[in-house]
Order: structure tokens, then sequence, then C-alpha cells
């Protein structure tokens, strides 16, 4: 009898062989918009001499500003809760 080769000897028929669109579809992929890098690429890039993550005016200021304000409350907070736990109970 002899082995039997594991590898079948002829290739299968390719599933997605297709090229052709759905029926029903536009040609173009509506979801792709205009290529907006250069236009960011051009803000990142100016010599202003503001950080890369205030670049973008008012909205980056405002998170910016927010975290901040959470990190030091947060901080504040947690030194005051450890604050408050290390005093001795009265019994």
């Amino acid at each position: 009898q002899g082995l039997k080769p594991l590898v079948p000897t002829k290739a299968p028929d390719p599933i997605f062989g297709t090229s052709k669109p759905a029926p029903g579809l536009p040609s173009t992929d509506p979801f792709l918009g205009t290529n907006k890098v250069p236009d960011l690429q051009k803000i990142f890039q100016r010599s202003d001499g503001l950080p890369v993550h205030l670049k973008r005016g008012y909205p980056d200021r405002m998170l910016y500003r927010t975290t901040m304000a959470l990190t030091i409350g947060g901080t504040i907070y947690c030194l005051v809760a450890l604050y408050i736990a290390s005093q001795p109970k009265n019994q």
C-alpha cells in the first residue's frame, strides 16, 4: 500500500478569487475621506515654541488643564487619606 501524501497534489480553487466589486455597492469606499496627514504635519511641525500636546489650540489646553487638575486633586486626596489613616484610633 505505502503511505499517502499529506499535501494535496492539486491546489484548491480560491474562494475569494474575484476582483469585481459586489453588486449594489459603490466602486469607491465612502468611509475614506481626504488625507489629513499633510495638514496635521504642518500644524505639529510648526516652530512656535508650544509643546506638541498643546499645538491644536483650545481643546488641547482644556484637556491638559483638566488632566493636571485631576492629577493634583487626586494627589492631595491621597495624601489627606494617608494622613487620616495614620492617626491613632481613639477608643
